[in-house]
């Protein structure tokens, strides 16, 4: 007899394309944030896959607060145009330099990401955004429907969220309302990874392990760079890390690891206990209710 089963990574990637289709077929104005990080870059394929043999129906946008990694850039820049996508960046450069907002004292721009993504969704009247949350990164995302409704202020009340019965999704809103869409929701750390190397799915150098010159800050390793200078009394040493997830270049830190191939990442990621932001992001260290405040105020 014939086995109709699937595997458990098919049926999540199943599951993300036939989120992708609802969204194209119910809202008007979808557009894919992509920021050059494993996750979104997962999300780029999918659509890929949705739609084929038919180009991806919607816009990638990138909110840029110009401290990325140059190797990131680099990638996005390359597998926008090895796919097609129109890309749409909002800048936040340029928000500071029209006076919309302010840079922190401390020179960190991702709190002031939000008001320009939500220009951005105002200005290209987009009424679906894509990201790339999943519920496993962090207890705010975790009570995250697929489907996330946003007022016509782009914020979340996640005591008026719609029920998802059945994966059965409602995807309507009023005039200025958004819908924020999760097709990797329901994955893990390991099912991207895993995805990553059965779909041989090219990636920025950052993600494997190589010798950089870091510096020991609260516990974490940060990579000296243009955006992370040695402060006095901090020692820069040489460390083989890599990056699990990626951020800005001043709030990302690495990881102590070995791993330079797909295969050798999926063995580490199935032996932590500690999920990537909480192992590598300090703009989540500062207080227990970080993510959830910035997603109130409209944050992804």
């Amino acid at each position: 007899m014939s086995d109709y089963r699937i595997s458990h990574i098919a049926a999540l990637e199943a599951e993300a394309i036939f989120i992708f289709r609802e969204v194209a077929a119910t809202c008007q104005r979808p557009v894919l944030l992509f920021s050059g990080g494993k996750d979104s870059i997962v999300m780029l394929h999918l659509a890929q896959k949705a739609f084929a043999p038919a180009p991806v129906p919607f816009p990638v946008m990138h909110v840029d607060t110009g401290q990325n990694f140059a190797e990131v850039i680099d990638y996005r820049d390359r597998r926008v145009a090895e796919t097609g996508v129109q890309l749409i960046v909002a800048s936040v450069q340029d928000a500071i330099d029209r006076g919309m907002v302010t840079e922190p004292p401390d020179g960190t721009r991702n709190r002031i990401q939000t008001p320009v993504l939500l220009e951005a969704a105002e200005k290209y009247q987009f009424d679906a955004l894509f990201g790339g949350a999943r519920r496993d990164e962090e207890k705010a995302r975790a009570k995250e429907r697929v489907f996330s409704f946003r007022d016509d202020f782009g914020q979340w009340d996640p005591k008026n969220q719609r029920p998802e019965l059945w994966n059965l999704y409602n995807g309507r809103v009023h005039p200025g309302e958004q819908i924020r869409v999760f097709p990797l929701s329901n994955w893990t750390e390991l099912d991207v990874w895993r995805y990553i190397g059965s779909e041989s799915i090219p990636l920025p150098e950052v993600y494997f392990a190589s010798e950089r010159e870091v510096v020991d800050r609260g516990g974490m390793l940060y990579a000296v760079n243009e955006f992370i200078q040695p402060r006095e009394g901090e020692t820069v040493f040489k460390e083989t890390v890599r990056y699990r997830t990626v951020g800005d270049a001043n709030l990302t830190a690495g990881v102590r690891s070995e791993a330079r191939t797909i295969e050798e990442i999926i063995a580490e990621v199935e032996s932590t206990r500690i999920t990537e932001r909480g192992a590598t992001r300090g703009d989540d260290k500062t207080s227990e209710a970080a993510m959830e405040d910035r997603k109130r105020e409209g944050y992804f």
